[in-house]
C-alpha cells in the first residue's frame, strides 16, 4: 500500500476493518452514510469547514451515479442582488411536504425548472445565478472564494465509494473503494464550472411552523468519473 502519509497510512487501516462488515446506519435522510461512518471512525458531528481526519478530508458517496460533495460556500451576500436564501426562496421557491423549499441544480448548461442558471462572467471574474426568463441576477460568487475554499477543503482527500445493503430489516453500507487524491488542480475549477461538469445546489428549506429558514448548500458538486480532471494522479483502492 503506498497511501502516503502517516496519517492516510492510519486512516486506510481504520476503513480497512469498518469494510468488514456493513455498516449500520445510524440515522435517517442523505447525510446517514457519511454521519455514520464519522461515528465509526471516532469523529465527532460539527460545523467545522477543516478537513475531517487529522487534515484528511473524506467524502462518501453512497451510488456511483451519484455527485460527490466537493464543499458548500454560500454567495457574496454583500456583493449579490439578493442577501440571503431566505430571499431566494421567497423568490424562487415551492411548497412541499409541509414546507416551503427550494431543492434544485444549477449547471451552466441550461435553465433548471426553476429558471435557475449558472453563469462564468471572465470580465467580472464571478460565478453568477440568474433567473433565465426574467433575466434577473440572483446571486455572485467571486472565482477567488470558489478556489480558495477549494485548497482549503482539499489539499488531502478520501472519496469513498459504499453501496447500501440491507441488515436484519436496518439500513447499512458497505464500503467497496477509496480513491485518494491531493493538491487540487485549483486552476481548472472554474472551466469546469462553465462545461457544467461542477455544478451547484439550492437546499434550502423553511419551517412553516417557526418560519426559520435553513440550507444545507449551496453545495458544489462532480460527478466520481470527472474527479480526476481537478485532481490528477488519483490513487484507487479496493476493500
Amino acid at each position: 500500500l503506498a497511501v502516503g502519509t502517516n496519517v492516510a497510512e492510519e486512516l486506510m487501516q481504520k476503513l480497512r476493518v469498518i469494510a468488514k462488515k456493513p455498516l449500520l446506519s445510524l440515522k435517517k435522510g442523505d447525510t446517514s452514510i457519511g454521519f455514520s461512518l464519522e461515528a465509526a471512525l471516532g469523529i465527532s458531528a460539527n460545523c467545522s469547514k477543516a478537513p475531517d481526519y487529522k487534515g484528511i478530508e473524506i467524502k462518501i458517496g453512497r451510488n456511483k451515479k451519484n455527485r460527490f460533495n466537493l464543499y458548500g460556500q454560500v454567495a457574496d451576500w454583500k456583493n449579490s442582488p439578493f442577501k440571503s436564501s431566505a430571499e431566494i426562496l421567497n423568490e424562487y421557491g415551492y411548497d412541499r411536504e409541509k414546507s416551503n423549499k427550494l431543492y434544485c441544480t444549477l449547471s451552466t448548461l441550461k435553465p433548471n425548472s426553476q429558471g435557475l442558471v449558472l453563469r462564468c462572467n471572465d470580465k467580472s471574474n464571478l460565478v453568477e445565478e440568474w433567473h433565465e426568463p426574467s433575466n434577473t441576477l440572483v446571486a455572485i460568487w467571486p472565482y477567488s472564494l470558489l478556489e480558495d475554499r477549494l485548497i482549503e477543503k482539499h489539499s488531502e482527500t478520501f472519496w469513498i465509494q459504499a453501496k447500501l445493503v440491507e441488515t436484519s430489516g436496518s439500513e447499512a453500507f458497505l464500503l467497496e473503494s477509496v480513491m485518494h487524491t491531493k493538491r487540487a488542480l485549483v486552476n481548472q475549477l472554474i472551466s469546469l464550472i462553465q462545461s457544467g461538469l461542477v455544478t451547484m445546489d439550492h437546499l434550502i428549506k423553511r419551517d412553516l411552523k417557526t418560519g426559520r429558514v435553513s440550507e444545507k448548500g449551496p453545495l458544489f458538486k462532480i460527478r466520481k468519473k470527472h474527479l480526476n480532471l481537478l485532481f490528477p494522479n488519483p490513487e484507487k483502492y479496493k476493500f
